[in-house]
């Protein structure tokens, strides 16, 4: 089994596992600052800077080890460190961001907003400008939720994902959480397709620039995994990206198929 096989197996293991080991805010809580707490120390990787990469490991502590969202409890402590000067001192630019955008995402709604998400008519290398593999393993909708009816959270993207037929097979199976745009490069600039071939370099620049159409004045972009192990042509899987405007009502979805065994 793959590398990114075995990584999509595990993130939807952990979601499947989480309501058996139901934890709630009086374990996560601890961790996050454990984990906060070591991140400040002169021996960890940023040393006695708290880096994006230790923010993010410390957030995942309320979706990965809990039961997959962040409840409304665990929203208000979090609510208590964005902005908080005292908190905040020490905390790189971009920890403080990946912080701040974590916060917004998961807003603990019980609701999600009615976003309706619908195929474009041009084909993914029409869209990005260039073909190949990466355009040969995406799958492309976008749509929007109506004035006052809410906004684009972690609950709205996966419940709409899940139930939206279009999508094709296959949904989320691991939370979304925010990238920067050299994330998404990176990302993009990974193996693509079943048979795992390295997109150019314009497919990517035009992928990305495709994408950050609708997040390039918000900086809202969000990545997750999916796979489908039943009712596919054997297992099959890879990321999901969703960009989302700046009053976070229109989406764009990018999905890309990385492995199949």
């Amino acid at each position: 089994m793959s590398s990114s096989s075995l990584k999509s197996l595990l993130s939807g293991a952990v979601l499947l596992a989480a309501p058996l080991a139901l934890a709630n805010s009086s374990t996560t809580i601890p961790a996050f600052d454990a984990k906060v707490a070591t991140a400040r120390t002169a021996t960890s990787p940023g040393g006695t800077t708290v880096t994006r990469g230790e923010m993010s490991g410390a957030l995942h502590t309320f979706i990965d080890f809990d039961d997959g969202v962040v409840d409304a409890a665990e929203r208000t402590y979090l609510g208590t460190k964005v902005g908080n000067a005292t908190f905040l001192t020490g905390v790189e630019e971009t920890a403080k961001k990946f912080l701040t955008d974590f916060y917004e995402l998961n807003d603990a709604a019980t609701t999600p907003a009615p976003l309706s998400l619908y195929w474009l008519q041009d084909s993914p290398e029409d869209l990005y400008g260039a073909g190949g593999p990466l355009a040969d393993a995406s799958n492309i909708l976008e749509g929007f939720i109506p004035y006052g009816q809410g906004v684009a959270n972690q609950l709205t993207l996966l419940e709409t994902l899940k139930s939206t037929q279009e999508f094709g097979y296959g949904a989320p199976n691991s939370s979304f959480y925010p990238i920067t745009e050299s994330e998404l490069i990176t990302t993009l600039s990974g193996t693509a397709g079943f048979d795992y071939e390295t997109p150019s370099q314009d497919e990517v620049n035009g992928a990305a620039a495709f994408i950050n159409q609708i997040s390039s004045n918000s900086h809202r972009l969000y990545q997750a995994s999916w796979a489908c192990f039943r009712g596919c042509q054997g297992d099959v899987g890879g990321y999901v990206i969703a960009a989302v405007s700046t009053d976070r009502r229109f989406v764009r979805v990018v999905k890309v198929i990385t492995w199949v065994e």
